[in-house]
């Protein structure tokens, strides 16, 4: 007689579960009262079900320490349920909240957020589109509207959703939700021009990867230029020195060494300001008597101050909610009517200015 394997004694073959550690759906409509398609049509569904059969069926989930298999249901739908994200920076406050906007519009709706740094670099930004895509998500946000051409192209070519944001384009790959970096810094110099200040100093970092400082100081050339047409717009730019406090006194230095008769800097961020301003302090510079300062972002320190620091406030979290509500419209399939959003800026008048 042939023979027949069987399993070793004292062992039995594992049973393959549904739920992703051995808890299934039928255990949870046992326990809920409920049949195991009432379970799955919950889960999928919250809206489709009574609050009470809800209430039970979330009660059994926790009960029976069900986790859903995610995997399978994607596979079956041809969704992931996943947004891909990439900023410059994750230690930034102001892209943290972005962040966080993001995920307050997306998680109701189910859907999560695997999230990259790209660390102000287009080439790592391409090597992270080329990851995020191999795990086909639904839908796409990224800060900045300018890439590398082969993350362009794969971006347009994915046949998903896609949201740039922080910045603005005349064309950009899908969606956009953002302001003009340009229109803020003019308003920063026409503020410091109202009030007297007539040597404006355009003082910023200058990273490959990071457009919108270079938009900034391009703003703040037309401006400049269109107030005092028979003046060269002064600039002092550090290329390439991290977006840091301290890197705020090296401008600070390279500012007052180049234009010693200056009365005001335009900082193209609140970081490098603030380590300005603290550096002023030590030195002996009255901000604003001597020198005018200003930044950009409205970081949370530049409210805490003194003196405090005059700066544009960007609606960072909005730039998240705006996205995340563009996302899911497109998504689920369905017309979105206005795919660029611009949320403006706020120019925050302190006593540093």
């Amino acid at each position: 007689m042939p023979k027949t394997s069987v399993d070793p004694p004292g062992r039995r073959a594992p049973r393959r579960r549904e739920g992703a550690f051995g808890t299934t759906m039928a255990d949870v409509g046992r326990e809920a009262g409920v049949s195991a398609q009432t379970v799955s049509r919950a889960l999928r569904d919250p809206d489709s079900v009574t609050p009470e059969t809800l209430r039970l069926i979330q009660e059994a989930v926790r009960k029976t320490n069900y986790v859903q298999n995610f995997a399978a249901s994607h596979l079956a739908s041809n969704r992931s349920m996943m947004v891909a994200a990439i900023i410059p920076t994750i230690s930034a406050s102001v892209f943290a909240e972005t962040i966080q906007g993001l995920a307050d519009a997306l998680s109701p709706q189910g859907y999560q957020i695997f999230l990259g740094g790209s660390d102000y670099r287009l080439d790592r930004e391409e090597a992270l589109v080329r990851s995020f895509l191999g795990r086909r998500p639904d839908g796409f946000f990224v800060v900045g509207t300018r890439h590398t051409r082969p993350a362009a192209a794969l971006l347009r070519r994915a046949g998903i959703p896609v949201v740039e944001g922080w910045e603005w384009s005349a064309q950009p790959i899908d969606m956009l939700v953002g302001f003009s970096n340009r229109a803020a810094i003019a308003r920063v110099v026409a503020h410091l021009v109202e009030h007297g200040r007539r040597r404006l100093v355009f003082a910023g970092v200058l990273r490959p990867g990071d457009p919108r400082a270079a938009e900034r100081r391009d703003g703040f050339v037309e401006a400049v230029a269109a107030r005092f047409p028979d003046e060269t717009p002064r600039l002092a730019i550090v290329d390439g020195s991290p977006l840091a406090m301290h890197t705020g006194v090296e401008v600070l230095e390279l500012a007052r060494r180049r234009f010693p008769d200056a009365d005001a800097l335009v900082f193209s961020s609140d970081l490098i300001a603030s380590g300005a301003l603290l550096a002023c302090q030590r030195l002996g510079i009255r901000v604003p008597d001597d020198l005018a300062i200003t930044g950009f972002g409205n970081y949370e320190i530049a409210a805490e101050l003194t003196p405090a620091l005059t700066t544009i406030a960007v609606p960072t979290r909005r730039i998240g909610s705006e996205a995340g509500r563009l996302l899911v419209a497109a998504m689920r399939g369905e017309t979105v009517a206005q795919g660029r959003v611009d949320v403006g800026f706020e120019l925050m008048v302190r006593e540093s200015s």
